[in-house]
């Protein structure tokens, strides 16, 4: 029997500040496929857990725009398309070569740090 996922914004937080932290790691390393999926993962778990914390019902979904559909992250939409990229990056085979740099990671880890901060001073973190 496959468990079910928490409904708790602060677990959801738990594990995005998790995943957060491996992105800068997974840099270090010079790994920025890893860094970016972890990037990707770390968002949509954060979004996750401000979604749930204004009532929403939980939903098995990767795509950061449609995650973001709150009035109060619009100004995020282009940063939560990119990353919703970083998803499938190394992880897929494609027939045209893709290629992720750690640059491209740190430009949207930039570009989402202030999201960021707003999911965890609506969760009083």
């Amino acid at each position: 029997m496959t468990p079910k996922e928490s409904l708790y914004p602060a677990d959801w937080l738990h594990i995005a500040e998790k995943d957060f932290q491996r992105v800068e790691q997974l840099l270090n390393t010079n790994d920025a496929e890893a860094a970016g999926f972890y990037l990707q993962q770390s968002v949509e778990k954060f979004l996750k857990a401000f979604l749930l914390s204004k009532g929403w019902k939980l939903e098995r979904i990767h795509d950061l725009e449609a995650l973001q559909y709150n009035r109060s992250l619009e100004k995020y939409r282009s940063a939560c398309q990119k990353i919703t990229g970083f998803y499938s990056v190394g992880r897929y085979p494609y027939l045209i070569h893709t290629s992720l740099t750690a640059q491209d990671v740190r430009d949207a880890l930039e570009e989402v740090k202030a999201l960021i901060e707003t999911v965890r001073a609506t969760l009083g973190k």
